[in-house]
């Protein structure tokens, strides 16, 4: 099982979001800001070859379609997603499967590029053609339907392409892609978020995505303001969280600038990022 990390850029979002009731006296310590609260977060990617034919890809960042309607991010450092596969010795083409964890605009915009048809009105092709795009359904309506709180962070072009193929594969609950990867689901953030957990001889990495976006939002009172549920994240923060510490499992930060993937560590009902795991093969 070779696993590497993939950073597809940067962006800044505000402290007092990324936080939520937590004072800035607090956080700060944990995770640095600007003198404007702007906290650098990264978009990141995973990359899973099972050495058995199968080509993972989870997550892939905001791509570039909506640069201008989300200017406010801030998005440096953006990278060519098929370029870095390739330097990686991966052809779009080549990618079996992509895992969305959720289809916030940050971690699907990939999924599409755009391209002018000769009528000069925009269209939307697959960047991974051959791939199962694995979704939660819980995450699929409320992507066709947000509530007020999400409706923002989704567009419709990010995904119709692939809804429209065929390869778009909705599940239900916790599901195995194939041996040593499974999709388990976590709401509170959003509804349905997938968390795939890979399994190697050595531990299990799992990709938290934005149940535990930071090394510095491991404890579960560390809630985010983008969270629409935050008690339901309370619980299933917990829940993670209990079996990473028993297991000592790996979180991956999907969001972390600075820690990519730490075990954790429960002292007594407190739990923290402890050591950093470096990947076989990390990018």
């Amino acid at each position: 099982m070779d696993i590497q990390l993939i950073d597809t850029g940067f962006f800044h979002a505000d402290g007092g979001a990324m936080f939520g009731t937590i004072p800035k006296t607090a956080w700060n310590r944990r995770y640095p800001s600007d003198d404007q609260n702007g906290c650098i977060l990264a978009m990141r990617s995973m990359l899973v070859r099972d050495g058995s034919g199968k080509i993972v890809l989870v997550d892939n960042g905001a791509g570039d379609k909506h640069l201008k309607q989300l200017g406010y991010y801030n998005f440096f450092d953006l990278i060519d997603l098929r370029e870095e596969l390739q330097r990686r010795g991966v052809a779009c083409e080549e990618v079996t499967d992509v895992i969305l964890t959720h289809l916030h605009f940050d971690h699907c915009g990939y999924t599409t590029q755009k391209e002018e048809r000769p009528d000069g009105k925009p269209s939307y092709r697959m960047t991974f053609p051959n791939a199962t795009h694995w979704v939660s359904r819980a995450q699929w309506e409320n992507f066709l339907h947000p509530n007020a709180l999400e409706a923002d962070s989704y567009f419709i072009e990010n995904m119709q392409a692939a809804c429209d193929s065929g390869k778009l594969r909705l599940i239900e609950g916790d599901t195995d892609l194939c041996p040593g990867i499974d999709l388990r689901l976590f709401d509170g953030h959003t509804p349905g978020q997938i968390a795939p957990y890979i399994t190697t001889p050595e531990r299990t990495y799992v990709f938290a995505g934005d149940v535990i976006p930071l090394a510095a939002s491991v404890s579960p009172l560390w809630i985010s303001a983008y969270d629409t549920c935050p008690v339901v994240s309370y619980n299933e923060k917990l829940r993670m969280l209990e079996e990473a510490a028993a297991e000592k499992q790996a979180i991956i930060y999907c969001h972390d600038a600075y820690t990519r993937c730490t075990t954790v560590k429960k002292v007594n009902d407190f739990f923290k990022a402890d050591q950093k795991v470096s990947l076989f093969s990390m990018g």
